[in-house]
């Protein structure tokens, strides 16, 4: 456990650790990452989840490819095309209902956690066909930042897309191919260096046949995970949030968690620095060789698994007093997360080659982040072992 400074400063003081002339200085490393919103809307809003609400209400679309997003104000019932139904029993209805539900319980149980913030939202659609919703909550009390996105497209992938979209491609020179695409994702980041990062995200993809291979038959798969980023090791933390998700993954097979967790620490790998984003958790993409019933099943249960793994664990730590050395540390461990994020993550880099929202893409980005030249924690430092967990990911249950 990290030993607890005598002199601190509180993650309520109204005092910046760092100055906010440091922001916007041309010879700090550290750097601040705002996203603006082009349409707060105010709260509190229409539930979501009621299906009788005159704000959930069917989008018509064309189908033409992915197109500039259009800001609404009132949100809709459903962000599927007219011919995919409104409530049917699809697996695209199913999972847009879960992903709408689960983001309604993560932002309530983070707003409730926090205390002080609330949720601000954009709700937008394109004209190619779907639309999405974008919830921040910036500056709280206990987190700094936490984006809670949901998203559902249509549109046509260029090649290049696909293969940012597909792990594991065979043709590696396909047409263009229409998809349809929904998920959940989501980034939080504390104030508290003693209270880790979270990542989640949830989708369901569906391809249609390339352009210039028509009757070829529709492919669909599953992806997602959570996956836990602390800047300083309690190991009672990191235990209990992966036996939350081995308790998610083993509700359908035993083989998963092992085979997910592996994965998760493969994907997160830093290359260039030769060390993980963070301490694991459980990452799958591409997955369609069970019964799509069962999978979207998992997919949900993992995506409400997020709360109790989560919370809990900043609750315990989000008044944790911590000085300078602990927050500088901090912000040198979220400039890792910028670097994965911004050169390796298949995501943002799909989300960028489709044309996607620029803001809700970059919401994963902290509000600051810090970048020191050739810093090397000294060995045997709680700083230390979080680098060296790091680089050498172990087994936590």
């Amino acid at each position: 456990m990290p030993s607890l400074p005598t002199p601190a400063l509180s993650s309520s003081s109204s005092l910046p650790l760092f100055p906010p002339s440091s922001y916007s200085s041309p010879r700090t490393t550290q750097l601040r990452f705002c996203l603006s919103f082009a349409l707060p809307l105010p709260l509190p809003l229409p539930s979501f989840t009621n299906p009788t609400h005159p704000y959930r209400r069917p989008i018509t679309c064309s189908s033409t490819p992915i197109e500039k997003e259009t800001a609404i104000s009132d949100r809709p019932y459903s962000f599927l095309r007219e011919t995919d139904g409104l409530d049917d029993e699809s697996v695209r209805s199913r999972f847009q209902r879960m992903i709408m539900d689960v983001q309604d319980s993560v932002c309530g149980a983070l707003e409730a956690l926090d205390g002080a913030g609330n949720f601000k939202e954009d709700a937008w659609t394109r004209p190619g066909g779907g639309g999405g919703i974008s919830r921040v909550l910036q500056d709280g009390h206990v987190f700094e930042k936490a984006g809670v996105n949901i998203s559902v497209v249509y549109g046509v992938m260029p090649p290049d897309a696909y293969r940012a979209a597909k792990a594991a491609l065979t043709d590696q020179n396909p047409g263009p191919v229409p998809f349809f695409a929904a998920g959940i994702s989501s980034v939080l980041h504390p104030k508290n260096p003693f209270a880790p990062t979270l990542h989640f995200n949830y989708r369901y993809f569906e391809t249609d046949a390339p352009k210039d291979s028509p009757g070829a038959p529709r492919e669909w798969w599953f992806g997602g995970g959570t996956d836990l980023t602390p800047s300083y090791i309690f190991e009672e933390d990191v235990r209990h949030f992966h036996s939350i998700q081995k308790s998610a993954c083993d509700k359908f097979d035993p083989s998963f968690y092992p085979r997910f967790k592996k994965w998760c620490d493969d994907y997160f790998h830093i290359k260039h620095r030769d060390e993980r984003r963070g301490l694991g958790g459980i990452f799958f993409d591409d997955l369609n060789d069970y019964d799509q019933e069962m999978l979207l099943s998992f997919a949900t249960e993992c995506a409400n698994s997020v709360v109790p793994a989560y919370v809990p664990v900043v609750e315990n730590r989000k008044d944790t007093p911590f000085n300078e050395r602990h927050k500088a540390w901090q912000q040198l461990r979220r400039g890792r997360y910028v670097e994965f994020n911004l050169v390796y993550d298949r995501g943002t880099t799909f989300g960028l080659k489709t044309g996607g929202r620029i803001e809700s893409i970059l919401v994963s980005l902290p509000l600051t982040a810090r970048w020191e030249y050739d810093h090397k924690p000294e060995e045997g430092s709680e700083e230390w072992k979080l680098l060296d967990a790091c680089r050498n990911p172990k087994e936590w249950i």
